[in-house]
C-alpha cells in the first residue's frame, strides 16, 4: 500500500509532465488515442466519484466558519471566469467552435487542483476546498444556465440537455462516491488516498483525445489557442484576487478565492464539448488543463511569500 501511495505523490506532482507527454503523443500517433472520445464522460465520471469517495462533512465546515469568503469564492468563480471568456472570444473574433470552446470551460465550477495549490500558496486550504465543492455542487444548474446566456451568439444551445449531462458526469458520480464511503466506511478510508491516482490518468486520457480528433485544429489555431487560454486563467487569478481585497478578505482567504476563481474544472468543459459541440470546441479546455498546472504552482510560489496575518503577528 505504502508503494501505491508513494506512486500516486509521485504522479500527482507530475501531473502536468503526463499531460504534456501523453497530448504529445495523441498529437503524433492520433489513430491511438481518437477512440478515447467516446469514453470521455465515463472517465470524467471517475474524477467526480473520486471527489465524492473523498469527501466529508467537515470539508462543509468552511461554509459556516467563513459564509462570507465562500460566497465570494463561488460567486466570483461564475462571474468573472465566463465573463473574461466571454470579453476574449469577442476581442479576439474567435471562430464560433473556439469561441464556444473558451466560454465552455469558463463556465465550468473550480478544479480540484485548486486546493493543492492554495495550500502551496500558504492560503486558506479549507476555504478552497469549500468552495470547490459548492462550485461543483452548483454547477448542473450555474454551468448550462450561464453557457447559454453567453454563448448562444454563436451556436444553439439545448440548456436542459446539458443540465442532465452535468448531472450524470458530476453529480451522479458525487453522490455515489458519498453513498460508497458511509457504507464502507473503514476500507473507503485506505483506498480514497489512491483515487488522486484514478484521477490523473483519467485526466490526461480524456485529454489525450482531445487532442487526436482535433489534430489539424491545433496545427491552425494553436497559438491563438494558448494565448487566450493564458489570458484567461491569469485575468482570473488577478480579478479573483482584487475581488476578495474589495470585500476585505484577509491574505490567506485572498490567496484561496484568487486560485479558484483562475482554476477550472477543464475536464468538465472538455466533457461537455465532446458530448455537445464539435470536438474542437474541447481544445481550449485540453490546453487550459495543461496551462493552469504550470501557472498554479508559479503563483503558489509568489503567493507563499506574501504574509498571512498570523505570520505578520
Amino acid at each position: 500500500m505504502q508503494t501505491l501511495l508513494k506512486f500516486t505523490n509521485f504522479m500527482s506532482k507530475t501531473f502536468a509532465l503526463w499531460v504534456l507527454l501523453f497530448a504529445a503523443l495523441a498529437f503524433l500517433f492520433p489513430a491511438y488515442f481518437s477512440g478515447l472520445l467516446a469514453y470521455v464522460p465515463y472517465l470524467l465520471g471517475i474524477v467526480m466519484f473520486g471527489m465524492g469517495i473523498t469527501l466529508t462533512f467537515q470539508d462543509f465546515s468552511e461554509v459556516f466558519k467563513r459564509p462570507k469568503s465562500v460566497i465570494i469564492g463561488v460567486i466570483g468563480q461564475f462571474l468573472i471566469m465566463p465573463g473574461i471568456a466571454f470579453a476574449l472570444a469577442k476581442g479576439f473574433n474567435l471562430p464560433s467552435e473556439l469561441a464556444v470552446g473558451v466560454i465552455l470551460v469558463g463556465s465550468c465550477p473550480g478544479g480540484t487542483s485548486s486546493n493543492v495549490m492554495t495550500y502551496l500558496a500558504k492560503g486558506n486550504t479549507a476555504l478552497s476546498v469549500a468552495c470547490t465543492t459548492i462550485s461543483t455542487l452548483l454547477s448542473p444548474f450555474f454551468t448550462p444556465a450561464i453557457f447559454y446566456v453567453l454563448a448562444s451568439h454563436w451556436i444553439d444551445i439545448d440548456a436542459g440537455k446539458m443540465f442532465m449531462s452535468v448531472l450524470e458526469m458530476v453529480l451522479f458520480p458525487i453522490f455515489l462516491g458519498l453513498v460508497v464511503r458511509a457504507l464502507f466506511k473503514k476500507k473507503v478510508a485506505e483506498i480514497s488516498q489512491t483515487m488522486p491516482l484514478l484521477s490523473v490518468i483519467a485526466i490526461v486520457l480524456i485529454l489525450a483525445a482531445v487532442v487526436a480528433v482535433s489534430k489539424d485544429r491545433i496545427l491552425d489555431s494553436g497559438l491563438l489557442i494558448f494565448m487566450v487560454v493564458v489570458l484567461h486563467n491569469c485575468c482570473g487569478y488577478l480579478l479573483g484576487f482584487g475581488l476578495a481585497k474589495l470585500f476585505k478578505l484577509n491574505n490567506a482567504d485572498s490567496k484561496a478565492v484568487s486560485i479558484e476563481v483562475g482554476m477550472q474544472n477543464s475536464g468538465l468543459g472538455a466533457a461537455l464539448a465532446s458530448a455537445h459541440f464539435n470536438p474542437i470546441a474541447a481544445v481550449p479546455s485540453a490546453v487550459f488543463s495543461f496551462w493552469h498546472n504550470v501557472s498554479g504552482p508559479i503563483l503558489a510560489n509568489i503567493f507563499s511569500n506574501l504574509k498571512n496575518k498570523d505570520e505578520e503577528a
